[in-house]
């Protein structure tokens, strides 16, 4: 038994190299877990000074690696593409805009991860005035699913504490997001049609398919800068696109949106995220 199996983070990047730097260097010096390798998978970068950034921090870490990929941007894809790079036994998917918080939140999500019955774990992310981003993912919230307490702070002001206790759920993001390598593998990866919205959780609802546990692991906790590098959905395209993937999540996954989230009682509110009754 290897008490600190390689884990690969893999990290998807488009210039914002300040945000980028950040994420690695509080991984790498914060950090608890002693055995990492970085993938960033560049993707249209355009600015000189990230080409300059990513030469300065190969050199500086040799466990960081940029790989190229060409296509235009698809979140699936590209995690797909940088896993082939990869040479852990588990993979950390990871935005370019998140940090570190708690030291020891690896040995956190890999304390579940290493479990047999486990095929992935999330973590608690923060905004920046350190309210709840990500909880959790519920399934039904707002029609698809949605990240639950929203907004509310960790201590004291979610449901049961809820946020604060490590439990089992239906999804999780992959903003940060550890998945068994194996486990990875038999569910194929990310659906590569799901280019920008709901592949992580497209993954989860794979993962539990195959009668493996998603787990919310509070203890293990990040900052998310929240999609301050991609921009918002306001084109005519990027509507197109949101909207064919609703469609297309509805179709893939509509008896377990009709039965409800197991993890969620039913006679709680699908329209806010703070466990209110409907």
């Amino acid at each position: 038994f290897d008490e600190y199996p390689l884990i690969s983070v893999i990290i998807p990047n488009k210039d914002h190299t300040d945000d980028l730097d950040k994420a690695i260097r509080s991984m790498i010096e914060k950090g608890t877990w002693p055995n990492l390798e970085f993938i960033v998978v560049e993707n249209n970068s355009t600015e000189e000074k990230t080409w300059e950034y990513y030469k300065k921090i190969e050199k500086e870490y040799s466990q960081v690696k940029v790989v190229y990929y060409d296509g235009i941007f698809n979140y699936a894809k590209i995690n797909n593409f940088g896993v082939r790079h990869a040479r852990g036994e588990y993979y950390l998917f990871m935005n370019n805009d998140v940090e570190l918080i708690e030291p020891d939140s690896l040995k956190e999500m890999m304390g579940y991860g290493q479990r047999n019955d486990v095929g992935a774990v999330g973590c608690r992310l923060l905004y920046e005035d350190n309210t709840l981003q990500h909880a959790g993912v519920i399934l039904g919230i707002g029609g698809i699913a949605g990240h639950a307490f929203i907004g509310l702070r960790s201590e004291g002001e979610t449901y049961l504490n809820r946020a604060m206790l490590t439990q089992d759920m239906s999804a999780v993001t992959a903003a940060v997001m550890l998945v068994n390598k194996e486990v990875f593998e038999k569910v194929e990866g990310f659906d590569e049609r799901f280019a920008v919205a709901f592949n992580d959780i497209d993954i989860c609802m794979k993962i539990r398919e195959g009668k493996k546990l998603i787990v919310y692991a509070p203890y293990a906790c990040f900052h998310h800068y929240e999609s301050k590098s991609r921009g918002a959905e306001d084109t005519p395209e990027k509507i197109e696109r949101f909207n064919r993937e609703i469609g297309l999540f509805n179709l893939k996954w509509e008896q377990n949106i009709l039965n409800g989230d197991p993890y969620y009682n039913c006679n709680f509110s699908k329209k806010h995220t703070d466990c209110r009754l409907r």
